[in-house]
C-alpha cells in the first residue's frame, strides 16, 4: 500500500477489533492487555496513512534501535531513562501494529513474518549488550554488574528462539497456541509471568537515573526470566516430543 486510505479512523479501529489474532497461550499481561491495544490504535493510523506491514516493522525498528543507541551514547540519568523508555515502549507498540495491519489489509506474507522475527531477534540481543556497553563506557557500575546484562542477552536469545521454533512446530502439526478461555481466572497466568514481559522491561529503564535501583530491578527481572526459561524449555521439549 502506498496511498492514504480515506476510511474513517473509527471504522478502521472497529474492523481491527474483529480481525485480531488470538493471544498466545499464557502471554504476559502487559503484552496481551496493554501493548496489543496500543498497537491497535497505531495500526489503524498506519492503515489510513497507507503504510505497508513491512513499513510498520521499519517504524518499530527505528524507535527501538534509537532507544538502544541512547543506552551507549548517553550516561545514565533521569532524562536518558525517560527517552529510552519512550522509544522502547513505542517500538514495542509498533511491533504489535505490523501484524494487525497485515491482517487488516490481507498483505501478510512469509517474508513479512520473517522480517518481523528477524528484527525481534536482533532487538533481544542488542538491548542487553548495549546496556552492558553503556554501563562500562560511562563507568556506572562495578564490573561484576556487567554479568547481569550478559546473562540477560543469553536468556533472551534462547527464549526467543525456542519460543518461535516451538510455535512453528505446533503450526506444522496443526496445534493451536491460543489463550485458554476457561477457568475462573483465565488472566491469572498472564499476570504471574509479568516479570518476563518485554514491555515491563521497557518501563524499568525509567529508573536509569538511580543506577543502583535500576540494576537490582533489572537483575530480578533477569533472574525471573532465566528461571522461566528453564521451566519452559522442559515443557516445550515434552510438548514437541509428543507432537
Amino acid at each position: 500500500m502506498n496511498t492514504a486510505i480515506r476510511e474513517p479512523y473509527g471504522e478502521v479501529l472497529a474492523r481491527l477489533g474483529t480481525a485480531q489474532k488470538g493471544a498466545a497461550r499464557g502471554a504476559p499481561a502487559y503484552s496481551r492487555f496493554v501493548n496489543r491495544r496500543i498497537g491497535r490504535y497505531l495500526a489503524a493510523a498506519a492503515y489510513r496513512a497507507g503504510l505497508s506491514p513491512n513499513a510498520v516493522t521499519g517504524v518499530s525498528a527505528l524507535f527501538t534501535f534509537s532507544g538502544i543507541a541512547l543506552l551507549i551514547a548517553l550516561p545514565p540519568s533521569w532524562g536518558q531513562g525517560a527517552a529510552v523508555t519512550v522509544l522502547l515502549v513505542l517500538g514495542y507498540a509498533w511491533d504489535s501494529a505490523d501484524g494487525q495491519v497485515a491482517r487488516l489489509t490481507g498483505l501478510g506474507s512469509p517474508a513479512g513474518e520473517w522480517l518481523d522475527h528477524a528484527v525481534d531477534a536482533v532487538k533481544v540481543v542488542t538491548l542487553p549488550l548495549a546496556l552492558a556497553v553503556g554501563l562500562a563506557v560511562h563507568d556506572t557500575a562495578a564490573p561484576a554488574w556487567l554479568l547481569v546484562p550478559l546473562v540477560s542477552a543469553i536468556t533472551s536469545s534462547v527464549l526467543f528462539f525456542a519460543m518461535i521454533l516451538t510455535e512453528q512446530l505446533r503450526r506444522a502439526h496443526g496445534v493451536q497456541s491460543q489463550a485458554p478461555t476457561g477457568g475462573r481466572f483465565p488472566w491469572l497466568r498472564s499476570v504471574l509471568v509479568l516479570p518476563t514481559d518485554y514491555g515491563v522491561l521497557c518501563w524499568t529503564f525509567l529508573l536509569l537515573g538511580a543506577p543502583t535501583a535500576f540494576l537490582w530491578v533489572y537483575a530480578a527481572i533477569t533472574a525471573c526470566t532465566t528461571a522461566f526459561l528453564g521451566l519452559a524449555l522442559v515443557k516445550w521439549f515434552r510438548e514437541v516430543r509428543d507432537l
